[in-house]
């Protein structure tokens, strides 16, 4: 993620908490590069989502995304 002054989720437009230049709150980073065999090759797509985006989407699955509980950061 490049550094900004300012970070807003993509999907609601909230402002993501940042205090000089920390996140302080965590986000789901999408990056995309579209490639052959696609509408949109030689094109990246990038976006942030709050958590609470990214749970709305996920819930939306027809397939649950794996969850692998991690012990260390």
């Amino acid at each position: 993620m490049k550094e900004r002054s300012a970070l807003f989720c993509n999907a609601c437009a909230r402002e993501i908490k940042m205090e000089n230049g920390i996140l302080k709150e965590d986000v789901f980073e999408g990056n995309k590069e579209w490639g052959y065999f696609s509408e949109k090759d030689m094109v990246r797509h990038s976006f942030i989502l709050c958590e609470a985006c990214y749970d709305k989407m996920i819930s939306n699955f027809a397939i649950p995304v794996e969850e692998i509980e991690v012990t260390e950061l």
